[in-house]
This record gives structure tokens, C-alpha cells and sequence, in this order.
């Protein structure tokens, strides 16, 4: 199996988060000596304050700094001991209050990310199955990861996709004794809403069903005594219900609260709630406040006060309705998500509403997928009519200067979010308009000698290589064998070439580059449902090539608007072709390359490291012998010559139908247990146009008669395919193995015999691919990190994956 070393998710999200910080949207400070709620100092500018969650204005309340002050002169700043024993003064207040409030018993909790890692555990036993629907919030995913250690099936939907969350339920029904199924309420970023009535109407319909809201951000503005959307929603909580609700956020104090009609759990998770019992219980400043907030909800004063902040979202609705700005989701509730699509467009626009006197929140990765980057603005009681008058204004006259200065369009946004399309005025760069591009769907199209100048000599796609590859992967039977190839070759206004590359069009595994252990639980599944979480995707190279599959020359001035081009070129081809995916691979670290295209929306993933031998200067076995290091001359030793004796080596330009029957199946051998690197198989008829095409070749390693199983042939234990590029490359592009002899160390000697036949045919490189990197270092080859660039359409794939991960 190919040693594979995996992207690490917390790298991707370093990368986004740093990029945003150097552009000074994310890890801000305040700088206010006082804060009213209404301005934030930022910068040393007075900012009108568009980005709090606290909607009802309750956190700057008087009645609640009163009571917090008080608190803590009366019991100090905590109480350091955990409430299983004995809780301060205030709790049982609170709790009491809480209940009247529900009308249901509630837990406090330190806050929702604790309540989550205490609450899920303990509800959820060990006959029961979870779907996660794949915007719930993190720490609703954080504290169901956990659940996998006990092998509770932990399954995902699409957002609010009641179809597929009714297939997973009867997936789970026969195994399972309580079906959980946990959403938001009101969710965070676009201020979309759970569909509350039909999932109830499911409960109904599949009585074992649960459901499990956290509601944070639906709190307090909605329902009655502020118990939030999910509560004016059901009206009375079921048993079979639980929720979550905050005592932060709207509710202006600090913790957060379970609610449950069933009595059962309330006792279980009262009793032992993992960090509820062993954690710090609330301060008693947090839950003075929490009472007098409580006290308001009680009253009828919370009424008075949805009803202003109601006027306006009502306002600013209205403001937005008349603008071509593109609101992701229209709704009552005070969050509002204008769409910026990359990332580089929504720096600029909070940039300059931040100059134009307006804080607002970025919607970035991994919060949100990576091309549906935007403007989070929330409104609040602090906010006065006048000022979201000017935000709007504001945001008429920067939002389109923010597209121009980021090369895209307003329609091109709306694409993104799957908005429809406005009329609107394109407008062409004067540095675009001196670029010519050449997008041509064959090889043959393209000059030889100038293709070949920019791109030849590695991997398998020089000219003669694509064509090769055209006439395999096009019109086969299956859809996983059919590529779609894309050339493009862009020129500064003096015809030179700036940037070259060929891309594909090609059906995907989702899980190519997940853990095997993924990968491996996928395969399950694609022995009913073969095509099960594949996905077209349009890739910088293709599924058989390896290698820098591009050319630019960043010494012309032009290089990155280049790049801008073929990235506009292909926004239009991912639409035509209704990809999920646009994938710019095979890259070496560049910091340049970097920063532009993590602007222009792409993420950074790992790719398996690049293995090349570039030293073939010496004359003879033991001249390459001189040429590895001295662990790497005792492995060969040990491990590859004293094992030369047992094999047989030919060199084959053609082999037999019969013979290419045998060689296929050797590679399936090593496909099919290559999980690291999860890839559909290829034709059978690609082995025999290799046969047919003088530029491949097949090294094939036989097992010496009197070695073998069957003494009276030789068996072939191994072949490796190889692609010879124009004199100068030599491409061994795979292997095939039969691991019955690995006792023999096949893999090696083949590593080796592929060394010396490339030497003996005077090629002066051999790319030898990705995998196995340890083991080809060993014979002499030289490591080369690789990374590749993704935007996808959503974050589905890459999340439901993460919740295969053990």
C-alpha cells in the first residue's frame, strides 16, 4: 500500500485565517475605553458596530451590570468547586427562573461547547445512531466525534435536506434504537433556519426520531419569554426534543442552558455530564446576570423589546430590497449574509466599509465553503436607523468597486451562491484586454514544438503523451474512463507565452486523498452504490499524470494577471460542465502563487511528495552504488542485490492480449490495496494502446523457475509500465505485483531494474512518481514536497468524510 502522507485540516485553516489576518479582517482588537454596543474603536477609527450577537442590546443592560457587580461583591469573583457538590447561591435562583421561562427542567452550563461535550455523550447511548446536518455547529460535531469511539454510527446530510435525512433514517432504523438527528435552530452565518414543521412531521412518521437543536443564535429576539426560534416554533417542547439556548449572546449574561421534558435525561445528565460535573460552574457575576436577563424575559418588556429590534430588520430588509446586492437568505431574523464569492473580494469590501466608518463580520473557511466567502452583518437595538441607512449606501457604492479591484463580477458571485443572474455591465481590465488566450479540447490543435518547449520532458504529457492519453480516455464505456481535456496557452500582447497548462474534466472519488481508513469504509458502500460520493471535477492535469502540469513565466510582468485569466476561463468551464470541484495541482511551495490563489478562493491541501532521479551520470552498478548514501548502500545491499539472483528481467515494447490480461491484473493488485491513493481503475484498453505505441514500454520482472510455484515457467511477479518522453524522461507511471512473492522484495528490485533500464537507454531523468516516497529515496531518488489548490462548491464531501475518520 502507497504510503500517502495526508493533508492536516488544521494547516488548510491556518493558511485561510492567516491570509485574513495579514489583510486586517480577523483578530482585531478593540480599542474603546468604554463600549456602548452601538461603536467599536478599531484601528483608531469609530466604527458603527454591525457585527455583534447580541441582538436584543442586553449585555449593556444597567439592571445587568448592576446585578453582576453586586455579585461579586457579596460572593466573589468564582466559586471553585464543582456544582455535583454543592453550587453558590445564585444557581438555584437561576435555574428556578429558567425553568418558569421554559416551562420544562433545564442544566446550566458553563457555555454551549461544554454543555455539548457533556450533554451528547450522555444522551446518546450506545444503541443509537447520530446525522449531523453538515451546517450544525462546530461544537455539535466536536462532541458527536466522540461518539465513535463507543461505535455509534455518526452519519451526515446536505443542509436542510429532508429527502437524504429520511434515506439515512431508514438506513439506521434496523440498527438503531434512537435515531438523533441535530441541526441549528438558527444558523450562524447565513441566518437560514432549521424547517422545524417537517422535521416534525418526520418524528411522526419514524417515532424513532430525535431531535437535538442548538438554538444560540435564535435566542432571546424570538418566542415567547425569549425562549428562542426552535420554542415559538414547537410551541411545547416534546420528549423527544432537546435544546440548547444561551445565556451569552442576546441573552447578555454568560453560560448556556439544556432543556428537556424528559425527565430521565434530565436526571442522567444532572447526575454525570462529563466537564457539567467535573468543570468550574458559572461565576456568580455570569449568574446574577443571567437573573436579572431572566427577569426581563419574564415580563413584558422582552415583547416591547423583539419588537424593536423586529423594526428593524424589518428597515434594513427593505433597504436590501431595493439594492442588487446579493442577499444569501431573506428571513425575519437579524443576520444578513451578503455574498462575496473569493476570498480577495471580501477583504476589499470590509476593508473599505471599515474606511467608510462600518465594522462587519467576514464569512470565511472553513465556517463557510471557501468560494461562498461574505459579509456577515447582524443587526441589534443599538443600531439607529440612520446609520443602517448609510451602511446600505455604503455598501451600493464599494460592494461593485470591491469586484472590479478583484477582477469578477456581480453575476459571477451570484453563480457561486446559486442566485439568479442580474444585468449588469462587464467590464474588461486593460491588463486582461492585452492577453490573448488559446483554450483548445485537443492536443492536436497545439503547435508540437511549442507545447513540447513549455511542457516537455516530464511525466507523461509531452505532445505525443496527450495525444496518447486523448485517444484512451475518450469515448469509453464507462464514465470514470472519460476525460474531457482542456488546453490553454495565454500570450502577453506580443504573442510570447506567459502561462500553459492542460486540464481535465474527469469523474472523481471524493475520498482520493482521505485516510485508507475512509477510503476503505467508502469501498463498502460502492459494492451497492458504485458511484457513491464521486464527483466531476476539473483538474489541472489529469488522474494518470504526475508533474508540474503548467508553465509560467513570472519573469513578464503580466504572470499573475495571467493567472487571473485562466482562473476567469475556468469559473465559466466548472459551470458548463457542472463541476463540483476545481483542483490546481502538483504545485511546489511558492509564496506568490500562494497568496494569489488563496485570494482568488482556492484552499491549500497537501499532495503525496514528488519522487525524481536526476542523477544518472555514472556508468555502472557500482557507480550508482557511489551515488546513495551509506544507509541507503546498506539497505540496497541487503534488501535489493541479494535478491537480484532470484529474477529474470525483460524488457517488453509489445505484449499478447494474454500477457496484457495478466499484466492488468497485476496492477489491479496493487490499486485495489492502494486506499492511501483511492482512484478508480483504468480501461483495460489503455494496456493494449501501450502495446500498440512505441513511446511505452514494460519492464517485467520474472521469478527464476527454480524459485517459483510452478517450476515449469517462469512466473512474472511484477511489471512496471513505463512512458518514454522525448529521450530526456524516462516515466515508470505505475506497477503491478503479485504479493505472494513479496517475501522477494519485488517492489524494490523493480525500483532498481527500472533505475538501470533507464540509465541503459541514456535518458538523463526518471519522474518517478508519487507514493512510496521512503522507499524511493532509498534508490537514490530525490523528494520534492507538492501541494495543490482546491475550491469546491460546498464543504459536504470534505465534512462528512471527517466524521468517517477514527
Amino acid at each position: 500500500m502507497a504510503k500517502v502522507k495526508h493533508n492536516n485540516f488544521m494547516d488548510t485553516v491556518d493558511e485561510v485565517i492567516s491570509d485574513a489576518k495579514k489583510m486586517g479582517v480577523v483578530h482585531l482588537y478593540t480599542e474603546d475605553e468604554e463600549l456602548t454596543g452601538r461603536r467599536v474603536k478599531i484601528k483608531g477609527k469609530d466604527l458603527f458596530h454591525f457585527g455583534t450577537t447580541g441582538y436584543l442590546g442586553l449585555e449593556q443592560d444597567i439592571r445587568l451590570k448592576t446585578a453582576a457587580v453586586e455579585a461579586i461583591w457579596k460572593y466573589g469573583t468564582q466559586f471553585p468547586l464543582s456544582k455535583t457538590y454543592i453550587s453558590h447561591p445564585l444557581y438555584k435562583s437561576l435555574e428556578e427562573k429558567l425553568e418558569q421561562m421554559y416551562s420544562n427542567p433545564v442544566i446550566i452550563t458553563k457555555n454551549s461547547t461544554l454543555g455539548h461535550l457533556g450533554v451528547i455523550p450522555c444522551i446518546v447511548r450506545d444503541e443509537d445512531g447520530v446525522i449531523l446536518d453538515h451546517q450544525v455547529h462546530w461544537s455539535v460535531q466536536s462532541a458527536a466525534q466522540i461518539l465513535k469511539t463507543r461505535s455509534v454510527p455518526v452519519e451526515m446530510i446536505r443542509h436542510n435536506n429532508l429527502a437524504m435525512l429520511e434515506d439515512k433514517i431508514k438506513e439506521l432504523a434496523t440498527r438503531c434504537s434512537r435515531i438523533w438527528y441535530m441541526a441549528d435552530g438558527v444558523y450562524s452565518m447565513y441566518g437560514d433556519c432549521a424547517p422545524i414543521p417537517q422535521l416534525l412531521e418526520l418524528c411522526k412518521k419514524y417515532p424513532q426520531l430525535h431531535l437535538y437543536f442548538d438554538d444560540v443564535h435564535g435566542m432571546s429576539w424570538a418566542g415567547k419569554n425569549g425562549t428562542g426560534y426552535v420554542m415559538e416554533q414547537l410551541g411545547t417542547l416534546p420528549e423527544n426534543v432537546i435544546l440548547f439556548g444561551t445565556l451569552s449572546k442576546t441573552f447578555g449574561a454568560s453560560g448556556a442552558v439544556m432543556v428537556t421534558a424528559n425527565e430521565k435525561i434530565h436526571k442522567q445528565v444532572k447526575n454525570f455530564g462529563g466537564p457539567l460535573t467535573f468543570s468550574a460552574q458559572l461565576e456568580p457575576a455570569s449568574a446574577a446576570a443571567a437573573l436579572a436577563s431572566a427577569n426581563i424575559h419574564l415580563s413584558p418588556e422582552i415583547y416591547q423589546l423583539q419588537a424593536e429590534l423586529h423594526d428593524r430588520t424589518r428597515y434594513f430588509n427593505s433597504l436590501l430590497a431595493n439594492t442588487d446586492l446579493p442577499l444569501v437568505e431573506q428571513n425575519t431574523c437579524p443576520v444578513f449574509y451578503i455574498g462575496t464569492g473569493a476570498p480577495a473580494t471580501g477583504y476589499h469590501f470590509v476593508n473599505r466599509l471599515m474606511e467608510e466608518g462600518f465594522y462587519v463580520n467576514l464569512g470565511l473557511y472553513p465556517a463557510v465553503p471557501v468560494k461562498n466567502t461574505g459579509v456577515r452583518i447582524t443587526i441589534s437595538r443599538h443600531n439607529e436607523k440612520e446609520e443602517m441607512k448609510a451602511l446600505v449606501d455604503a455598501m451600493v457604492y464599494h460592494y461593485p468597486k470591491a469586484l472590479e479591484e478583484t477582477h469578477t463580477t456581480k453575476n459571477k458571485v451570484r453563480a457561486a451562491f446559486k442566485m439568479p443572474y442580474i444585468k449588469e455591465e462587464e467590464k474588461t481590465t486593460v491588463a486582461a484586454a492585452s492577453l490573448s488566450v488559446q483554450h483548445e479540447s485537443t492536443i492536436q490543435n497545439i503547435d508540437k514544438n511549442e507545447w513540447n518547449s513549455l511542457l516537455g520532458k516530464q511525466s507523461a504529457f509531452d505532445w505525443e503523451g496527450l495525444k496518447f492519453l486523448e485517444k484512451v480516455f475518450t469515448h469509453a464505456e464507462r464514465p470514470e474512463h472519460n476525460f474531457a481535456f482542456h488546453y490553454y496557452i495565454i500570450r502577453d500582447e506580443k504573442a510570447r507565452p506567459v502561462l500553459a497548462t492542460f486540464l481535465t474534466t474527469s469523474l472523481w472519488k471524493d475520498d482520493i486523498l482521505a485516510p485508507a481508513s475512509v477510503s476503505m469504509q467508502l469501498e463498502e458502500k460502492r459494492k451497492n452504490d458504485p458511484y457513491y460520493l464521486t464527483s466531476k471535477v476539473i483538474s489541472m492535469g489529469s488522474l494518470f499524470t504526475e508533474g508540474q502540469h503548467y508553465y509560467i513565466d513570472k519573469q513578464n510582468p503580466k504572470w499573475k494577471e495571467a493567472f487571473q485569466t485562466l482562473l476567469n476561463a475556468l469559473e465559466g468551464l466548472e459551470e458548463n460542465k457542472d463541476a463540483a470541484m476545481t483542483v490546481l495541482r502538483d504545485f511546489e511551495e511558492d509564496a506568490a502563487i500562494n497568496e494569489l490563489l488563496h485570494s482568488m478562493g482556492f484552499i491549500k491541501i497537501s499532495m503525496p511528495e514528488s519522487c525524481v532521479v536526476t542523477d544518472l551520470s555514472w556508468n555502472d552498478a557500482e557507480g550508482y552504488l557511489a551515488t546513495l548514501s551509506p544507509r541507503s548502500r546498506k539497505h540496497f545491499k541487503k534488501d535489493i542485490q541479494s535478491y537480484e539472483k532470484y529474477f529474470d528481467v525483460e524488457y517488453r515494447s509489445t505484449a499478447s492480449e494474454e500477457e496484457l490480461d495478466f499484466y492488468y491484473q497485476l496492477f489491479e493488485n496493487v490499486r485495489a490495496k492502494n486506499f492511501g491513493l483511492n482512484t478508480f481503475s483504468f480501461p483495460r484498453t489503455l494496456f493494449t494502446e501501450m502495446s500498440q505505441n512505441p513511446n511505452w514500454e514494460f519492464i517485467v520482472l520474472y521469478l527464476k523457475k527454480e524459485f517459483a510455484t510452478n517450476q515449469e515457467q517462469r512466473t512474472p511477479v511484477a511489471v512496471m509500465f513505463c512512458y518514454k518522453n522525448m529521450e530526456h524522461t524516462y516515466v515508470p507511471s505505475f506497477i503491478g505485483m503479485d504479493y505472494r512473492y513479496a517475501e522477494f522484495q519485488i517492489y524494490r528490485q523493480m525500483l532498481y531494474q527500472t533505475i538501470m533500464r533507464a540509465k541503459a537507454l541514456d535518458f538523463k531523468k526518471i519522474d518517478f512518481g508519487f507514493s512510496a516516497s521512503f522507499e524511493k529515496k532509498k534508490v537514490g531518488a530525490a523528494i520534492v514536497p507538492k501541494v495543490a489548490y482546491i475550491q469546491a462548491k460546498d464543504n459536504f464531501s470534505m465534512e462528512l468524510m471527517g466524521t468517517m475518520q477514527k
